[in-house]
């Protein structure tokens, strides 16, 4: 059993930047990733790392956003910066026992997300 909580989220301007982190509990080798859910749109992947370090990025924030991973803490943390407006979503943190995946289905346990919201 897994738990995580996200921290991190709140209301920030466009073009700022912000860090979510995602603390684990339990086992400490799962794989962490980081999906979104836009309002309205469906949930989608946006970052995953393994304990190892190796990790995959959407294409579509790969420039903007670097997943990163302290295997101490067991925390993960999302920096996303050059905010835009088209990132404003819940964020979700998760694990996988599987592989560094970008299919939600490979994820085991879900934390509860943390808000993020980009104002113009």
């Amino acid at each position: 059993q897994v738990q995580l909580v996200e921290t991190g989220g709140g209301l920030v301007q466009a073009g700022s930047s912000l860090r979510l982190s995602c603390a684990a509990s339990g086992r400490s080798n799962y794989i962490l990733g980081w999906f979104r859910q836009a309002p309205g749109k469906e949930r989608e992947f946006v970052a995953a790392i393994s304990s190892s370090g190796g990790s995959y990025t959407a294409s579509s924030v790969t420039d903007r956003f670097t997943i990163s991973r302290d295997n101490a803490k067991y925390t993960i943390y999302l920096q996303m910066n050059s905010l835009s407006l088209e990132d404003t979503a819940v964020y979700y943190c998760a694990a996988s026992s599987t592989a560094v995946s970008g299919r939600q289905q490979d994820y085991d346990y879900w934390g509860r997300g943390t808000q993020v919201t980009v104002s113009s």
